[in-house]
């Protein structure tokens, strides 16, 4: 399991920014490798956003980045927001 987790400031209108994201987020829960994300709002800063998508490993991550229709959705991002991606791998983790 790989967790990606991407900071996003938006630059340009949040609701675009949510309609681009809501469009990136269909292309990627179709591709193999995907298991889940979660896209949340900062609550005291309406322009921070965070992305956490977990997927089976990083190969099926890298992957789908290097898929040309991906190419579209990058730029529609990055059009709207300056971001802040990493990967992490989970050690620890608890459920009440």
């Amino acid at each position: 399991m790989i967790t990606f987790i991407n900071r996003f400031t938006v630059t340009g209108p949040a609701d675009q920014f949510e309609q681009a994201f809501d469009e990136t987020s269909a292309f990627f829960a179709a591709q193999p490798g995907f298991v889940r994300h979660r896209l949340m709002r900062h609550t005291q800063d309406p322009a921070a956003y965070v992305n956490v998508a977990e997927w089976q490993d990083e190969e099926s991550f890298r992957t789908a980045l290097d898929r040309p229709e991906f190419t579209a959705h990058r730029a529609a991002l990055r059009a709207l927001s300056t971001s802040d991606p990493n990967l992490y791998v989970p050690l620890y983790e608890r459920t009440a």
